[in-house]
């Protein structure tokens, strides 16, 4: 082994278990906690440790993948290399960057929440929405012209929002009335379990440890001890803060403050002093996940485009960015975010990423044999993330239906630009792996 392969793969386990936590854990708790209260009730806690069983068995997916695979292309390369060079592959792969432009959406959307508390009643509407809209023109302006300067920060910040939360559950733990946690409160079986995937968008963020294979030490051993660890981690995490949440707070204030949910969590315990404190955390969290997002989404467009799904204008590079995609990226975040409400958009991210896992599994089932992976884990993966998504689905059409009509536009929209393209382009995918 040369000493040049040494320097270049220069990410040890802790960073990389510090890039997953800080993916999930960048604004989804901070947004969903109300929401998921609202539809699990006392049950929230298993609600959470619902949708995190799935994540960490996707999580199998996703190692063996990454180390068979390695590539900034994370899951685009996936994709490519179960489904080849059709239709289904490009869909996906435009799906994908959708739901970036969701997530996106729900991060500036949970911003502008906790931000707006800080002005008279009377106003915070407006101030979200100014919030909303000045946080991604803000992160977008730093992301075209230097995004190191938040991007060198995130390792900070990620350790201030992971010993707020920590402080949080210790702090609230003194104070927690388990009655409000006995089964006799929970939501009926099929809506708890419906709430835990309405909030599935909470762990996503373990997907962007694969951007990064290519770059970790010893991947082989590394790659699939990180990817459990974070998951793992953070299940813990939301099943306890929710606890603490639901132990100090009455379910309806709770609902009542949906938005910002976790900082009125915090105030019995902690008085205004922990409720301010939860807020700065919640803003510092939620605009680095924007800021690291937004850099994301940008490169998966453009990996996407290389590979042949988007217009090749999204290929371009000024200054080594690509603008265009960054453009793009934030001009419909704007628009969704400012548009849609809480519920719309963590609907629509959860029900993006569980077909987008289902499908990550099946490629784990397809290249077993490559991957040297057990057949039967990809495949309940996949079985799980495919129930879980009817789940989804089921529930919202009997509680929201107008949800499910935006839910069908965003999917057929992403297979229709695909289709569209490949018969005026007849360009096609480029997997950076041969087979």
């Amino acid at each position: 082994m040369d000493n040049s392969s040494v320097g270049k793969k220069s990410i040890g386990y802790w960073s990389v278990v510090a890039m997953g936590v800080g993916g999930m854990v960048g604004g989804g708790i901070f947004a969903v906690l109300g929401l998921a209260v609202q539809l699990a009730k006392g049950g929230t806690p298993i609600a959470f440790a619902i949708a995190g069983c799935i994540a960490l068995v996707t999580a199998y997916s996703y190692a063996k993948l990454s180390v068979t695979y390695p590539s900034q292309g994370g899951t685009v390369e996936f994709l490519n290399q179960g489904f080849g060079a059709g239709l289904t592959a490009g869909g996906l792969n435009v799906l994908l960057w959708v739901s970036y432009v969701i997530m996106l959406s729900l991060y500036a959307y949970a911003f502008g929440s906790y931000g707006a508390v800080f002005f008279p009643a009377a106003a915070q509407l407006l101030w979200k929405h100014v919030l909303i809209s000045g946080i991604i023109i803000l992160l977008t302006g730093l992301n075209l012209l230097n995004a190191k300067v938040v991007g060198e920060s995130e390792e900070w910040i990620v350790g201030f929002k992971i010993t707020i939360l920590i402080l949080f559950i210790l702090a609230g733990l003194w104070s927690t009335n388990l009655h409000s946690l006995q089964p006799s409160t929970w939501a009926q079986p099929f809506q708890l379990i419906a709430g835990g995937m309405i909030i599935f968008v909470a762990y996503e963020g373990f997907e962007l440890i694969a951007n990064a294979a290519g770059e970790m030490r010893n991947p082989s051993k590394t790659i699939p001890k990180a990817y459990f660890t974070a998951v793992g981690f953070v299940i813990v995490l939301y099943v306890l803060i929710s606890a603490v949440t639901l132990g100090n707070l009455p379910i309806k204030q709770i609902v009542v403050a949906q938005d910002y949910a976790l900082a009125a969590a915090a105030k019995p315990f902690l008085g205004s002093f922990g409720y301010t404190l939860i807020t700065i955390a919640a803003l510092l969290s939620t605009a680095s996940a924007i800021n690291a997002t937004l850099y994301g989404a940008s490169r998966v467009s453009y990996i996407i485009a290389k590979s042949g799904e988007l217009p090749e204008v999204l290929e371009k590079k000024v200054w080594h960015q690509p603008l265009e995609g960054l453009f793009i990226t934030s001009g419909l975040t704007l628009f969704v975010a400012n548009f849609f409400d809480l519920s719309s958009l963590s609907t629509m991210g959860s029900a993006g990423f569980l077909l987008i896992f289902a499908a990550v599994n099946y490629t784990n089932y397809k290249l077993s044999k490559k991957t040297q992976s057990r057949k039967v884990i990809s495949l309940i993966g996949m079985l799980l993330c495919l129930a879980a998504l009817s789940i989804l689905i089921w529930q919202r059409v009997n509680a929201a239906p107008s949800e499910i009509w935006v839910l069908i536009i965003m999917l057929g929209l992403s297979f229709a630009i695909e289709t569209v393209y490949r018969r005026v382009t007849g360009r096609t995918i480029k997997p950076h792996f041969n087979k």
